[in-house]
């Protein structure tokens, strides 16, 4: 598994925990740095899983609102919190990180939702994604499901 992998579950297992605990992401984030520094063999995947969650908590009212123009059947307070972590962070990188092409940003969110919630959770945020990105305007070909 690659570090941007890695990097990824360990963002959306920081942003799940916080949206569960009901705790916020700030705090859910220092939490997550303080375990980190106590964990050098992991040291590789934490720069990027700081990068999205820093990212997200910067932007996360501009996210939120991609996300509920996005998707049409079903509100954000609704959704599995697996699910609406992983929108979080694949909404971040399509509109917030320029280093990480739509296609890949979509395709990841969309394996790593699969592997983590239920079955229909792939199409769902695929859907979600690809609108996101269309409306952004990026001009690529995005991929289909």
């Amino acid at each position: 598994m690659s570090a941007r992998r890695k990097a990824r579950k360990r963002a959306i297992d920081i942003l799940f925990g916080a949206d569960v605990r009901e705790t916020s992401l700030a705090d859910a984030l220092e939490s997550a740095r303080a375990v980190a520094s106590a964990e050098p063999e992991r040291a590789s995947s934490w720069p990027y899983a700081q990068q999205i969650v820093e990212g997200i908590l910067a932007h996360l009212p501009e996210i939120d609102s991609a996300i509920r123009a996005a998707s049409t059947s079903w509100p954000l307070e609704r959704m599995p919190a697996v699910d609406r972590a992983v929108l979080r962070l694949g909404a971040w990188e399509l509109l917030h990180n320029n280093e990480v092409p739509p296609a890949v940003a979509i395709s990841e969110s969309v394996e790593l939702v699969q592997e983590l919630s239920t079955e229909a959770s792939g199409g769902f945020v695929h859907g979600v994604l690809r609108t996101i990105g269309e409306n952004t305007g990026t001009g690529e070909a995005l991929p289909r499901q």
